[in-house]
């Protein structure tokens, strides 16, 4: 498979987009569907809800335009508007993941209604009944995935050298151990990519090595970072969740003049980075490798003379309730900048806000956020390099396989 991506894609832009400062109706229905998503589900699993939201407006779009490949099985014959039908499809699929967001004054069912009719789509019953499919064609595909289990296993990890167990204040079970099962959206199986080889030996130089690092730059008080490397820090501490859907819907804006084009770049990022997390939950459930906090504090029991212990040590950003290994934060990251860089070519300019830093950064390559997103949670006490490295290098793979399977340009 790797040589078939290394052949298959040279990152230069498979779209060239015109300039348009102006929101449409998928980043419409992108920024309702993230909040109502992102806080109601453990861990990163609103992944799941955002990329059949974007699948299903994609797959709505194309029922007028035929431009790209749809998610689930194409629709034939549509009448009225593309945008009716983009934003039907994403208030029944929201629908019928949220059900109690749809009644009263401010739910969905009223926010559709108002929006359709604040275009004057009101009445467009073609369109609507396209959104109606469309939303029930990729629910089907979805159907029994997996996903959010009515009884879910409560994971504690273990209590020996290496491995995950929860961490204070919380002590939380790990969140959605069940998600590295879910059915991937373009992926084969959830352990194609699944990292390779496993977590280092707790005796070996590269652990001792990761370990000395974060160790040093991790650490809440007393670390040895860097004025810059404390902001940059601070600035990814927003949930990534909810600044990558900001990022994307400001791509969309700037970069793509049509529906039908921002529509599959929020659907492809979305499902790659499904994914990615998906892939990124296979292994931390799988390995349930311990967080440095964990490993620092027990450094003078794992084995090794050369990592010293320190049972005071406490991470910068608390601890997340989940193993180390491999990062979904990465996974994330790089199987959206990836995709990206196919879009649009690793050159571009693009800015990302931080809710908590309150502070705008731009970046000159999506391969510079990539970068950051490594090191930024080694900074931030909570992985290890390795486990940073490894998931860099399956969000981008999840990316080329994405792209080279699903929702391709048709002819």
């Amino acid at each position: 498979m790797r040589k078939i991506l290394t052949v298959c894609f040279a990152l230069v832009p498979t779209v060239l987009f015109s300039s348009a400062a102006r929101a449409d109706v998928v980043t419409d229905w992108n920024a309702i569907a993230a909040p109502i998503a992102i806080p109601a589900r453990p861990g990163p699993s609103s992944i799941l809800d955002l990329a059949a939201v974007q699948a299903a407006m994609h797959d709505a779009i194309q029922a007028y335009e035929h431009r790209y490949e749809t998610y689930a099985p194409a629709i034939d014959g549509a009448s009225g508007s593309p945008v009716t039908a983009a934003a039907v499809a994403a208030h029944d699929v929201l629908v019928a993941r949220f059900p109690a967001q749809a009644p009263g004054p401010t739910g969905l069912d009223k926010r559709l209604s108002d929006y359709l009719a604040g275009l004057g789509l009101g009445s467009d019953t073609g369109g609507i009944a396209i959104g109606h499919e469309a939303a029930s064609r990729v629910l089907a595909r979805r159907a029994n995935d997996g996903s959010f289990p009515a009884s879910p296993e409560i994971f504690t990890g273990g209590t020996g050298p290496g491995e995950w167990r929860p961490t204070p204040p919380a002590f939380a079970a790990m969140a959605a151990p069940w998600l590295g099962n879910v059915t991937p959206f373009t992926l084969k199986e959830s352990d194609q990519i699944a990292g390779t080889p496993p977590p280092p030996h707790l005796g070996s130089g590269e652990y001792t090595h990761d370990y000395d690092e974060v160790k040093a730059l991790g650490r809440a008080t007393g670390s040895s970072r860097t004025p810059d490397q404390t902001a940059l820090a601070i600035f990814y501490t927003d949930n990534f969740l909810t600044l990558w859907e900001r990022t994307l819907r400001s791509l969309a804006v700037a970069h793509t003049s049509n529906i039908g084009d921002s529509g599959r770049m929020l659907a492809l990022t979305n499902l790659a980075a499904a994914d990615a997390v998906i892939t990124a939950w296979h292994d931390k459930r799988g390995f349930h490798f311990w967080r440095p906090m964990t490993a620092i504090q027990n450094g003078d029991n794992d084995g090794n003379p050369r990592t010293v212990g320190d049972p005071a040590w406490t991470p910068f950003l608390v601890n997340p309730p989940y193993p180390d290994y491999t990062s979904g934060a990465n996974n994330l990251t790089a199987s959206m900048t990836r995709v990206l860089e196919h879009l649009l070519g690793d050159k571009t300019e693009f800015n990302v806000f931080s809710t908590p830093a309150n502070t705008t950064k731009t970046y000159a390559r999506f391969s510079d956020m990539a970068d950051d997103v490594v090191l930024v949670r080694i900074l931030q006490g909570i992985h290890f390099r390795f486990a940073d490295a490894v998931a860099r290098r399956q969000g981008t793979r999840a990316a080329d396989w994405a792209v080279s399977h699903a929702l391709r340009p048709i002819n």
